[in-house]
């Protein structure tokens, strides 16, 4: 067996270093963007060909980093929960057991949801083992700040902003947010926030569910689970 050069050796591992440097920027790139970026964004920030670009996003998007959205934008995607920063572990492993006694105590699926950008994401998800039908919800799922109770009680969790919308407004007031048909037709979504101070992100504990009475009866168990897990984090 031929040995391979030493310079092909050094120009492989240069290149590759190269590939992995640029996919990186463009992961960064990506995600710092609210609305997301497309891929001739992409190549004028990082000042790449679109080809390139474009290769790299499709390699980011097979490894669930980013994904391409229906405007053609991409965005930060559900494998990046995988690289989460220390306060989401953390933020994840204090609330679990309380996700788990909230679940049981209410009966309905119970999630953290974290702020992804413009987006709100399941950061855990925890549904109850008794009942006959609950509403489900994937860890990772994620859907538009401006849309839904999770979206609107993370904004709450986070210091005011001057013109903030007023569902947003009516929540920081309430302590809690409600909405229905909003993220899924025909459901009824309630979310507290998770002061962001404690969390380390903007965080909310979150549920969805066919019956309007178990979200208007979930509003003070929220609020004393969101406690805990602020109590737990100190």
């Amino acid at each position: 067996m031929t040995a391979e050069p030493a310079e092909t050796k050094t120009a492989s591992r240069t290149a590759g270093s190269q590939t992995l440097a640029r996919g990186l920027e463009v992961l960064r790139a990506v995600t710092a963007a609210r609305d997301g970026l497309s891929v001739a964004e992409v190549a004028e920030r990082i000042g790449i060909h679109r080809t390139i670009a474009y290769r790299a996003l499709n390699t980011l998007a097979d490894a669930h980093m980013v994904h391409r959205g229906e405007d053609g934008r991409y965005r930060g995607s559900t494998g990046l929960l995988s690289l989460a920063s220390a306060a989401h572990q953390s933020l994840r492993a204090a609330a679990l057991p309380v996700l788990t006694d909230a679940a049981e105590r209410l009966g309905a699926t119970v999630a953290l949801i974290v702020r992804e950008g413009s987006d709100a994401v399941a950061l855990a998800v925890v549904s109850p083992t008794g009942g006959t039908y609950h509403v489900g919800l994937s860890e990772g799922s994620r859907h538009p700040l401006g849309r839904g109770a999770a979206g609107h009680a993370i904004m709450v969790s986070a210091p005011a902003l001057p013109g903030e919308p007023e569902s947003v407004a009516n929540a920081r007031r309430d302590g809690y947010a409600q909405t229905f048909g909003e993220v899924e037709p025909n459901m009824y979504g309630l979310a507290v926030p998770i002061p962001e101070k404690d969390a380390g992100v903007p965080a909310c504990l979150n549920i969805i569910t066919v019956r309007q009475d178990v979200a208007a009866s979930a509003v003070k168990p929220l609020q004393e689970a969101a406690a805990r897990i602020s109590r737990r984090l100190a």
